[in-house]
């Protein structure tokens, strides 16, 4: 019922935002020329703006990246679609270039947003790195027929794309895939695969949450899994590619997102209401870029979100060394050739410092030397892998863990 009242509601408004978006242009036109003095044409131009912005978005966004600087000159960028299944795709950024570089599997998280909002960490590192990411697709939009999607899939679908990329490769995960990115490199270890990474660099991740638990730790443990399961699963109403299917929705996340910093949001919307009447275009702009993106919402399939709730968060089973992958029991001290890097932000809220750091004692048989953690002073969790400081600051430790296992 949830989410059809979700629904219904954001078709009932569909109507209003269309209008807005019609009238806009004229009124933004006068407010920009000859009514620019007129501060009710810039008032109302500047609403009129508001209301087509009004809502959310369920499609992704573009990554947008065109052309990157490789050595001393500016070469294409193109996205190639290299392995596609219903509930994700390899994606390649292609380079007009012929330099061979370093091979990157980017694991971008699934909790509420798309993958385009790593695009300043594969922006950074495209330039030195031959790149790839795991770009997940909407669960409201995959048909039913198609299965079910959980942990273990998720970690299925690393494993493909590795092999797939080939051996020799490097893993990126940040935030929340850390544990699947973990897992699937100790399960390939185990196995002897070739396509094994030859590091791993986990940023801001959930390895274990007993340590230093934030409030999102404290929320997930605070309640009984039957309470989520219960409380934030809704199934995809009719009229929809994924009708009928249970998910955990893109929505609900953004609301806990956004009620953890409300009145930030809130004055950054007044703002931007003020920036737009008095025509300051560029400070709108970038404002307008981060709602874009942070409006753009995703839904994880039910079996997903409840895995990852109750076997990370609540029972902390890989952690403890109780995880186990289709039966079997996953042991990261099987890993030994491949090297770790871990990346904590010292104000991250949350993934607390030492959560991630945590993977070095359970990759108990990768040698001294090729391990290392870094925690970045002045940053919270977006901070360590998007903006000045995860490219001046944290890439450069990242590169040369890469170069150095390459």
């Amino acid at each position: 019922m949830l989410y059809l009242a979700y629904q219904t509601h954001a078709n009932m408004m569909a109507p209003f935002r269309a209008l807005a978006r019609h009238a806009l242009p004229a009124w933004s036109h006068a407010a920009t020329n000859g009514q620019k003095h007129n501060p009710l044409v810039r008032g109302t131009a500047a609403a009129l703006e508001m209301i087509a912005r009004a809502g959310l978005s369920h499609g992704r966004p573009d990554f947008g990246i065109k052309t990157v600087p490789v050595g001393n000159r500016e070469v294409a960028v193109t996205e190639e679609a290299v392995l596609k299944t219903p509930f994700g795709t390899l994606l390649h950024f292609r380079k007009d270039t012929s330099q061979a570089q370093p091979r990157v599997l980017v694991v971008a998280p699934l909790s509420g947003h798309f993958a385009t909002l790593l695009r300043d960490t594969v922006r950074v590192l495209l330039s030195e790195h031959d790149v790839y990411i795991t770009d997940w697709h909407n669960a409201r939009d995959i048909p039913l027929h198609e299965g079910r999607f959980g942990f273990d899939e998720y970690v299925e679908h690393l494993i493909r794309f590795l092999e797939t990329i080939g051996p020799g490769a490097h893993l990126v995960a940040v935030c929340q895939p850390c544990v699947q990115a973990l897992v699937a490199t100790s399960l390939m270890s185990q196995d002897g695969n070739k396509a094994v990474p030859r590091s791993m660099t986990l940023m801001a991740g959930p390895i274990d949450c007993r340590i230093n638990p934030t409030k999102v730790n404290e929320l997930a443990t605070d309640r009984s899994i039957e309470w989520f399961r219960h409380n934030m699963i809704s199934t995809v109403p009719f009229g929809l590619p994924g009708a009928g299917r249970q998910v955990y929705p893109g929505f609900l996340q953004l609301t806990a997102f956004m009620s953890m910093n409300l009145d930030r949001h809130v004055k950054a919307h007044a703002a931007l209401f003020n920036d737009l009447a008095c025509g300051d275009i560029e400070k709108a702009a970038t404002t307008k870029e981060f709602y874009d993106e942070y409006f753009a919402v995703l839904d994880l399939t039910a079996e997903f979100y409840l895995e990852t709730v109750q076997w990370v968060f609540q029972e902390y089973r890989l952690a403890k060394g109780e995880l186990e992958y289709k039966g079997r029991k996953v042991d990261p001290s099987a890993i030994r050739r491949t090297a770790l890097l871990t990346v904590e932000g010292e104000r991250d809220d949350i993934c607390a410092i030492g959560q991630t750091m945590a993977a070095h004692d359970l990759c108990r048989n990768i040698r001294p030397y090729m391990k290392r953690h870094h925690l970045q002073a002045g940053v919270g969790h977006y901070g360590v892998f998007s903006g000045r400081k995860w490219q001046n600051q944290i890439y450069p430790i990242l590169r040369n863990v890469i170069l150095a296992s390459d």
